[in-house]
């Protein structure tokens, strides 16, 4: 069976908004990111286990506000007091997930056909979240990680570069069509690519 993703029939390549008379590289970039494994992490708090020795992909699980650890394949995202939000280009990495955490000990969750995962990169890309979310983006660094609303919809931001601005944008999908539209609406004013 072949999925279908979130914004399959709405993601549209061009250029749109104002860009007229603009280069195209400086234009706003948005794209959708598919294929990607989504796995929540949640240590129980009757576990004694210390996730800190624990390694997934040669990376640590970090129990840091707002942090991010990262390769080139695979990205732990804080996402609360010892919950995580793990993405991987590396599909088999469920599995070795499940090997390393006991059922005892954490709740593993995947939930890669649950989340619609919009890319936005240009030097807008801190205006356009300003519009729709009372974070202060201004603060907001690389490999940092943000839980918040949009417009009335919850949302998770990773901070994936700040020069420029590549930001991932992690909604559920059932709210993947009115969020695609609120972030591109937002991107209007600068232009975008959309790719």
């Amino acid at each position: 069976m072949t999925s279908v993703s979130a914004l399959n029939y709405i993601h549209k390549i061009g250029l749109f908004g104002n860009h007229e008379n603009k280069n195209v590289e400086n234009l706003l970039k948005v794209s959708e990111i598919k294929n990607m494994l989504v796995v929540q992490i949640v240590q129980y708090k009757s576990s004694s286990v210390s996730f800190e020795s624990i390694d997934i992909d040669g990376l640590k699980l970090k129990n840091e506000p707002l942090s991010v650890v990262s390769n080139k394949d695979t990205r732990i995202l804080w996402n609360g007091p010892k919950n995580w939000l793990l993405v991987s280009t590396k599909k088999v990495l469920l599995k070795n997930i499940l090997e390393a955490l006991k059922e005892s000990d954490f709740a593993v969750t995947d939930l890669s056909h649950s989340r619609a995962i919009i890319e936005v990169e240009g030097r807008e890309v801190r205006e356009v979240l300003k519009k729709g979310c009372p974070y202060n983006f201004n603060i907001l660094g690389k490999n940092n990680s943000i839980n918040s609303i949009y417009n009335g919809i919850a949302f998770t931001v990773d901070m994936i570069e700040d020069n420029p601005d590549k930001i991932r944008l992690f909604v559920l999908r059932s709210f993947g069509e009115s969020f695609y539209h609120s972030i591109t609406d937002s991107s209007l004013e600068f232009g975008y690519k959309a790719i």
